[in-house]
């Protein structure tokens, strides 16, 4: 088994409270009944190529939000990105969720992040520094932060990743990314960047297109 099928099966083994796990969970409301395999699926098929091809930069958010990775399997990416996150990296990706005529679906954070992407021919990686969603209690489709467990249980799969990836640039998206990222590398140079919510927006794209103009 290589280390992509090896890793997400470990990933979907992973059981904490109040999240929700998107491949080894299935939403009854949004998702198809096959959904977690698609999400699983989708995270091999990228990492491996990814390890093929190398990773120019990886970019680490906190946690998934119930409008993206949650519904999708990958990180800072909602329905509406999934086809560009397929194409970035040459597979084919079939949406795990129903419902995504509805706008309502879009994650503003998402739509951030590929706005940028779209922008920069560099290999970019995607990840969460938790990869599941946390919830609060009794409302699985709200967000909240991650607690202490659950960042912990996170770095664990962030530092693998790391390691087995080795980009040549490490981008955090935001305080708890750039706290993250900074103890399962703190050999590495981090670049924290604002998270485009909650009014950061602008502040994201103009770290991001001056990081890369310099690249």
């Amino acid at each position: 088994m290589g280390f992509a099928n090896e890793f997400v099966g470990r990933l979907a083994e992973l059981r904490l409270e109040h999240t929700f796990n998107p491949y080894a969970d299935r939403c009854s409301v949004y998702d198809r009944p096959e959904a977690p395999t698609l999400r699983r699926d989708a995270l091999v098929a990228v990492i491996d190529c990814a390890l093929e091809r190398g990773v120019d930069s990886l970019w680490v958010g906190e946690a998934p939000g119930h409008k993206g990775a949650r519904r999708t399997g990958l990180a800072f990416t909602d329905d509406y990105a999934l086809q560009a996150h397929g194409e970035r990296w040459g597979v084919e990706l079939r949406c795990p969720t129903i419902g995504t005529e509805k706008r309502e679906h879009t994650e503003h954070t998402a739509k951030a992040v590929w706005g940028e992407l779209r922008r920069i021919k560099e290999r970019v990686f995607l990840w969460n520094a938790f990869p599941l969603h946390p919830h609060k209690p009794g409302d699985p489709l709200s967000n909240r932060s991650p607690r202490s467990k659950e960042r912990q249980a996170g770095r664990e799969l962030l530092s693998e990743l790391i390691v087995a990836l080795k980009p040549s640039l490490l981008v955090a998206i935001g305080g708890p990314a750039n706290e993250a990222t900074r103890k399962v590398a703190p050999e590495r140079e981090v670049v924290k960047v604002r998270h485009p919510s909650h009014g950061g927006q602008r502040e994201f794209k103009d770290a991001i297109r001056e990081l890369y103009s310099r690249r």
